[in-house]
This record gives C-alpha cells, sequence and structure tokens, in this order.
C-alpha cells in the first residue's frame, strides 16, 4: 500500500576538493558544498556542476541579527573549527578550500591557533570577509543581496542552517 513518492531517488555528493567535485558532476544528481563562496565558486570549482539540470545545494549558515557583527562572531568558531581543527596540518579539505579562495596567511594562522589549543584566537583570526561571502549574516535587506548573489552563482537550492524560527522565516520570506 505504500508507494514511493517519486520513481528515483536523487543522489547528491557533498564535496570540496576539486577532484570529488568533478566526480559529483559525473554521477550524482545534486552537490552539497560547505563553505560556498558566491562570488568565487565558478573559479574555484569545476564548471561542470553549473550545468544545467545540476543542482547546486549549498549548505549556508543563517542569522538574522541587527548587529552583523555579533552575527558573523556567532559563526567564527565553526569555522575555525573546520578551517583549523578538522584533519591535521596537512590533510584538511576545509583548510585546502579556505586557501582556494584566497585567505593562504589567514589559514595557516587558524589552524596554527587551533592545533596549538588556542580555539578562541582561532575563530577570533576567521575574517569578517570569508564570513559575509559564505554565510547568510545581517538585517533582512542583506540576507536578501546575499540570496541573491548565491542565485545569480548558480545555486539552484539553498540548505539553510540556523538555530531560530525567525531566522528561518525572514530568509524564506526574502527568498520569494
Amino acid at each position: 500500500m505504500a508507494r514511493p513518492l517519486r520513481a528515483e531517488i536523487p543522489i547528491y555528493l557533498a564535496s570540496i576538493s576539486p577532484r570529488s567535485v568533478e566526480l559529483a558532476a559525473e554521477i550524482a544528481d545534486g552537490w552539497i558544498p560547505i563553505f560556498f563562496d558566491p562570488e568565487t565558486a565558478r573559479d574555484v570549482f569545476p564548471a561542470a556542476v553549473f550545468r544545467a539540470g545540476f543542482d547546486v545545494a549549498p549548505s549556508v549558515p543563517a542569522v538574522l541579527t541587527d548587529d552583523v557583527e555579533a552575527g558573523r562572531d556567532a559563526l567564527k568558531a565553526y569555522y575555525a573549527l573546520y578551517i583549523g581543527g578538522m584533519g591535521a596540518r596537512g590533510t584538511n579539505f576545509y583548510n585546502s578550500l579556505f586557501r582556494r579562495y584566497g585567505f593562504e596567511r589567514e589559514a595557516e594562522l587558524i589552524q596554527e591557533l587551533f592545533l596549538g589549543g588556542r580555539q578562541r584566537d582561532a575563530a577570533a583570526a576567521v575574517p569578517d570577509a570569508f564570513v559575509d561571502r559564505v554565510a547568510l549574516v545581517g538585517p533582512r535587506e542583506r540576507i536578501a543581496e546575499r540570496l541573491a548573489a548565491f542565485r545569480d552563482a548558480g545555486v539552484t537550492t539553498l540548505l539553510v542552517s540556523t538555530r531560530d524560527e525567525a531566522t528561518l522565516r525572514a530568509v524564506a520570506e526574502v527568498a520569494l
């Protein structure tokens, strides 16, 4: 009596290294990148993922606030963990992506601080510019502007992560 909602289940790959992103474009129906930067994504990732019919579905943190600085600061520990603490010094895919986005010096500093036990300092070293590029932070108008940048970059689905209902509602309303 139970029938599937669709004939085929779409397959998505969450990947960020160039070769694994190419693989996603080759074998999957969609791609789930983390730390997606709309302004540089087409320079950093293979063009094949931006083709028609392929779902680009980045995971994007959102913080609705009138205090943009506090909103950024609320996300920096999260970014520092990935950029500085995931993997080993020579093998951290998130750190490598951060470097490909042009933050080479900051990537080294964040990793050094994080692995040295100075996680708060590592979080403080995450550049505001990076958070602004990969997250939705600020009042409704600012979030609406950033949503347009994601749309213009070829994003077809946005996986919004937030801790509160007001932010989720605001993102949904300005996305229409």
